[in-house]
């Protein structure tokens, strides 16, 4: 008896120590094994040649134009009385997500450029895919509640003030952010407790999810629904709102008599809705191109305008016809 558990014991012994079994077994007992990648390393765009520094020079500009942008936008609303309204709270909030991304993507992506690829730790990637996750997520329910807002100026205008009053902006801000870092922390942990083994290269310019899933030797089965959820919730659900708010706001407008009313009506609304069509655009554009082959060039494109461009237009998007910000900038100048 006793030799006969002593085989079976030596016949599991061997059978765990052998290299087929561990690898078809990785997913399993992957807590007694330190990850193989301990560094990525990032392409970004390796066929610049002679427009390296040319392109490197147009994202610095874009960098600065942006964080003194969105900051400008910030301290404008602080100094000026005129801009105390909701609307204008929340694009201080889109502006300080935008600082976040543009300063979690493009440094590391100037880097880049200049050294033809650069390497990271996997705990790094891991911290800048967060990074990145938490201020897109945040942005979409932003976007939601500003379009709610706009649905309350043009289709409720009597009970505009009571419902979006000073406690419940401030608490949708706080939502917002804690929703935006709930969805984060939830892809950040499934990230973070895959084995990683073979290939580090990533050939993308930063650590999103497909790519860093793609180096996982894991199941990441039960990831991609935990994706599909988290995505219907921090995506789809809040683009839903935003049409269906869009389609009251357009129905309102049409009900206008006057023209000069439609016109008026409309400009409340434009630049939130050109805002949102950027932002939508390009994130499902990305999303459902495929990143091989031929198109992975697009698909760099593709995320370039939405993580580089976006933040850039925000800024002169929201103030550039705007007579709010246009009056509270002659007052400061007075």
């Amino acid at each position: 008896m006793r030799a006969d558990l002593a085989l079976s014991a030596g016949d599991f012994q061997s059978k765990l120590l052998h290299p087929d079994i561990i690898s078809e077994n990785v997913h399993g007992i992957e807590g007694s094994y330190h990850n193989n990648i301990t560094y990525i390393v990032l392409t970004g765009f390796p066929n610049l040649k002679c427009i390296k520094i040319q392109f490197f020079l147009v994202l610095f500009f874009i960098y600065c134009v942006t964080i003194s942008g969105n900051l400008f936008i910030m301290v404008l609303y602080h100094l000026s009385k005129t801009l105390q309204s909701p609307m204008y709270l929340f694009i201080t909030q889109l502006s300080l997500l935008d600082i976040i991304l543009s300063t979690d993507i493009l440094p590391n992506l100037l880097y880049i450029i200049l050294h033809d690829g650069c390497t990271m730790s996997l705990a790094g990637c891991i911290i800048q895919f967060s990074f990145f996750a938490h201020s897109e997520s945040s942005e979409c329910f932003l976007l939601t509640v500003m379009s709610y807002d706009r649905y309350l100026a043009i289709c409720k205008p009597l009970h505009y003030n009571s419902i979006m009053n000073q406690s419940i902006c401030i608490k949708s801000v706080i939502i917002i952010w804690l929703l935006g870092l709930k969805i984060t922390f939830i892809q950040s942990m499934s990230v973070s407790s895959l084995y990683y083994c073979g290939t580090n290269i990533i050939h993308h310019f930063f650590c999103d999810y497909q790519p860093i899933l793609e180096l996982s030797c894991s199941d990441t089965s039960w990831i991609l629904i935990q994706t599909y959820l988290v995505g219907f919730i921090g995506i789809v659900a809040p683009f839903m709102i935003i049409v269906i708010s869009y389609i009251y706001i357009v129905l309102t407008i049409l009900k206008i008599k006057s023209i000069t009313g439609r016109k008026k009506a409309f400009t409340t609304c434009s630049s939130h809705l050109t805002a949102v069509c950027i932002f939508y655009g390009t994130l499902i554009a990305v999303y459902l191109f495929p990143t091989k082959g031929q198109l992975d060039i697009l698909n760099k494109s593709l995320s370039l305008f939405y993580t580089v461009i976006t933040p850039l237009l925000n800024p002169i998007i929201y103030t550039l016809r705007n007579k709010d910000f246009k009056k509270a900038i002659d007052k400061i100048k007075l």
